[in-house]
C-alpha cells in the first residue's frame, strides 16, 4: 500500500504550513468540509448578535466530522456546523405545510441528537469557549425565531416558506462565529485551530478500544468507517471499505474484520485528507472544452481522475495533454493547454514549425524541470474512478524516480509530434491530447466535433497513460482504429476540418508505432522512400488537390478522391483506374493544372515499379503518412506560386 504511504507523508509534511489565499486548504484531522448557506453570530454567553446570508464564494466551510455515517432516516449530527432541523428548537412552530413532495415532519429527534452532542464535548476536559457559546444558544430553542426577526428566514402564514436559498428550508445549513471579550481571539469556528484541535482529542478519546495499525505499526484507535466525498461526481463512494458485517467479504481467508484490514482513524484521516487537498489542488480531470453557436459546454470523461504529484511536492508537468489544444486555438479560447510551459515561444500560436526547434524546446522545458527538482524525488501517479455509487477503483498508480519521469515525457511528445494545421495556411509541428486521440480513433461526428463513449474514453485513456508514464507501446488496436476512421473521410460532413484531424492523428500514433519498431518518419515528403503504400498515398493526394484547384471559390463537395478514398485503400490498383478516369474533366477545364498534375504524376510513378502499381492488395498504413506529405508539399508549392 504504498500509495497510502506517500499520501500520509504528504500530510504530515503539509499540514502545518500557512496555505495561500487561493490555495485549497488540508483539512485537519477528523474535519470535512460543507457548503454552507447562512452565517449566525452569537455572543461568548450564547446571546444572538445577528445573522447572514453566505456569498457563493465563501460558502465551502471546515466542520467537525465524528466519522459515523450519515445514513438511514436519523443519521447521526455534525457537532458546530449543522442544517436547521438540528439546530432549531423552534422549528415545528414554523415548519411548512405539508406537501405534496415533501413532509417536514417533527425535528425533536434531530435537536436533541445535536444537544446531546454538543453537550458531551461541552462537559469532556477538551471543551471550547466556541462549543460552551453555541450550545447556551441552541439549548434556547429560539434559532428560527430569530432569524425571522433577522430577516434572514420568510415565512407565509405563519409558516416558513418550504424552499429558501434554492433548498428545502430544514436543509439550510449553517455556520458560527462567536464574538469573545478578547478581542484576540478567531471568533470564525470554521478557521480556530485551536477549536479543531480541541474537537481531534475529544473525538480520539471516545473512539474507544486500541488496535494493531497496519499502516503504522502502532496500537491506535481503529477506524472501519472511512471518509467518503472523495470525488466530486461520485460523493458517496468510499476508497476503502471494511464494515461488511453481513456478506463477510472476508470470510473463508480471516476470522473477522480486524484481522482482513486494520488501519488507525488517524492514518484514515490524514491520508484521505491529503487526498481530497491533492486532488482539488492538482488533478487532472479529462475535460473538454467545446463551442457551439450559443455557449460554452464542458465535458467531464465519466468519474476518473488523475493526480500527479512529487514527493517533495513540487511542480511537475501535466503529460495528458498536447501543448496547445487545437480546437482551442481555432476557437481563440486558449486556456490551461500551455501543460508544458511554452507560453514564451516566439511563434504566434506558441508551438515551433520544425522538428529540430520543437525537440530542443522540449528538451530545455523538461531539463529546466529537472533541476528544479531536488535529488532522489519520486513521481507518483494515481488514477481513481467510480464504477458504481459506493465504491472508488484505483485504475492506475505508478512510481518513478522524476528524472524517468520526465524522459518518458520528453520522449512521447518527440514521438507522437506531428505537423498540424491551425486555421488558414498554420502549420506548426506538435503532439497530441489523449483525449484527441481516443475521440479520433473511436469516436463519430456529432455536429461540428468528434465525440465518443466516455466509458470507451476512460478505458483508452487508461491505456495510453501508461505509454505515456511507463514508456509502453502504443497499443496497435489504437492505431489501426485511427487507420479505419482516416481512410473514411465521407463519415465526416465537416470533412475538410474534422476528417483533417482524425488524419493528423493517425499520421502522428502510425509514426510513434513505427518509432516503437525502430524505424522512424521525417515530418516532410521523403523522395528516397520507395514503398508502395507511401507511393500510393502520394498518387491520392495528386488527385485531390488537382481536383480541388479546378473548384470555384467558395465552392465546396468532396473530390473524387475523397469519394473512392476508402476502396482506393483496400484495392489501390483498380480503384486508382476509376479515379483518374473521373478527374480528367476536371483537368482538361485548365492546361496548367494538367501539367502541374502530370508532373506530380510522373514524379511519383518513377519511383513505383510496375509490380507495385499493379498490386492490388490492402495498402499499409504508410499509405496515410504518404497523403498528408504529399499534401504538404502540393499546399507549399501553390502558395509559393500565388506569391509570385
Amino acid at each position: 500500500m504504498s500509495w497510502t504511504d506517500e499520501l500520509y507523508k504528504i500530510y504530515e509534511f503539509n499540514s502545518d504550513r500557512e496555505f495561500g489565499e487561493n490555495e485549497p486548504v488540508m483539512l485537519p484531522v477528523a474535519h470535512s468540509n460543507i457548503d454552507v448557506h447562512l452565517e449566525l453570530t452569537v455572543s461568548e454567553t450564547g446571546e444572538f448578535k445577528g445573522a447572514s446570508t453566505v456569498s457563493k464564494e465563501d460558502k465551502t466551510t471546515i466542520r467537525p466530522n465524528t466519522g459515523k455515517a450519515k445514513t438511514g432516516k436519523t443519521p447521526p449530527p455534525f457537532p458546530l456546523t449543522e442544517s436547521i432541523k438540528y439546530l432549531a428548537g423552534d422549528f415545528n412552530q414554523y415548519k411548512p405545510h405539508d406537501t405534496e413532495k415533501k413532509s417536514f415532519g417533527d425535528n425533536s429527534f434531530f435537536y436533541n441528537a445535536y444537544l446531546e452532542i454538543m453537550q458531551d464535548w461541552c462537559n469532556s476536559e477538551y471543551s471550547h469557549k466556541a462549543v460552551e457559546a453555541v450550545f447556551k444558544y441552541v439549548s434556547k430553542g429560539i434559532l428560527v425565531s430569530d432569524l425571522i426577526k433577522a430577516g434572514i428566514l420568510e415565512i407565509d402564514d405563519g409558516c416558513l416558506k418550504p424552499k429558501q436559498y434554492g433548498v428545502d428550508v430544514d436543509k439550510l445549513t449553517i455556520r458560527f462565529k462567536v464574538n469573545y471579550n478578547d478581542l484576540g481571539i478567531e471568533t470564525r469556528t470554521w478557521k480556530d485551530k485551536t477549536l479543531f484541535d480541541s474537537f481531534l482529542n475529544y473525538n480520539t478519546q471516545s473512539r474507544g478500544n486500541k488496535q494493531l495499525c497496519y499502516a503504522l505499526g502502532k496500537k491506535l484507535p481503529s477506524q472501519y468507517i472511512h471518509p467518503a466525498q472523495i470525488l466530486k461526481g461520485a460523493i458517496n463512494a468510499k476508497l476503502i471499505s471494511s464494515n461488511d458485517e453481513s456478506g463477510f467479504s472476508y470470510r473463508g481467508r480471516f476470522e473477522n474484520k480486524s484481522e482482513a484490514l486494520s488501519v488507525s482513524y488517524e492514518f484514515s484521516e490524514k491520508m484521505h485528507n491529503a487526498l481530497k487537498w491533492l486532488i482539488e489542488k492538482q488533478s487532472i480531470t479529462f475535460k473538454k472544452i467545446k463551442k457551439d453557436e450559443k455557449s460554452f459546454e464542458i465535458k467531464s470523461i465519466d468519474s476518473m481522475t488523475v493526480i500527479v504529484w512529487a514527493s517533495a511536492l513540487q511542480d511537475v508537468p501535466d503529460f495528458t495533454r498536447c501543448f496547445i489544444d487545437k480546437d482551442d486555438i481555432e476557437e481563440n479560447i486558449v486556456d490551461d493547454y500551455d501543460d508544458l510551459g511554452f507560453n514564451d515561444l516566439p511563434d504566434e500560436n506558441g508551438t515551433p514549425s520544425t522538428m529540430p526547434e520543437y525537440k530542443r524546446l522540449i528538451k530545455k522545458r523538461i531539463l529546466g524541470i529537472s533541476d528544479s527538482l531536488k535529488p532522489n524525488t519520486k513521481i507518483m501517479i494515481l488514477g481513481l474512478d467510480s464504477a458504481n455509487p459506493g465504491r472508488i477503483n484505483i485504475s492506475m498508480y505508478s512510481e518513478l524516480e522524476s528524472s524517468q519521469y520526465l524522459r518518458n515525457i520528453e520522449k512521447w511528445h518527440s514521438e507522437t509530434a506531428w505537423l498540424r494545421f491551425y486555421g488558414k495556411s498554420k502549420k506548426r509541428i506538435n503532439s497530441f491530447s489523449v483525449y484527441d486521440i481516443v475521440r479520433y480513433a473511436f469516436g463519430t461526428e456529432q455536429g461540428a466535433f468528434v465525440d465518443c463513449d466516455k466509458k470507451l474514453m476512460r478505458d483508452n485513456i487508461l491505456r495510453l497513460l501508461n505509454c505515456i508514464t511507463n514508456g509502453a507501446k502504443l497499443p496497435s488496436d489504437i492505431v489501426n482504429a485511427l487507420y479505419q476512421k482516416a481512410s473514411n473521410p465521407l463519415a465526416y460532413e465537416n470533412g475538410y476540418n474534422n476528417h483533417r484531424s482524425v488524419l493528423e492523428a493517425a499520421c502522428g500514433m502510425i509514426r510513434k508505432q513505427i518509432i516503437d519498431r525502430k524505424g522512424d518518419v521525417s515530418m516532410a515528403f521523403d523522395p528516397n522512400i520507395t514503398d508502395r503504400s507511401y507511393l500510393f498515398g502520394c498518387l491520392l493526394a495528386i488527385a485531390d488537390k488537382a481536383e480541388m484547384m479546378t473548384y470555384q471559390k467558395g465552392e465546396y463537395r468532396p473530390t473524387n478522391a475523397r469519394r473512392y478514398w476508402n476502396a482506393f485503400s483496400q484495392r489501390p490498383s483498380q480503384i486508382w483506374k476509376i479515379i483518374e478516369e473521373r478527374i480528367e474533366p476536371y483537368l482538361e477545364k485548365k492546361e496548367w493544372i494538367m501539367k502541374c498534375y502530370t508532373k506530380h504524376f510522373n514524379a511519383i510513378m518513377e519511383k513505383m515499379s510496375v509490380e507495385d502499381f499493379e498490386d492490388n492488395s490492402k495498402l499499409s498504413s504508410l499509405y496515410l503518412i504518404g497523403y498528408h506529405h504529399y499534401s504538404v508539399l502540393l499546399d507549399d508549392e501553390l502558395n509559393h506560386k500565388e506569391e509570385e
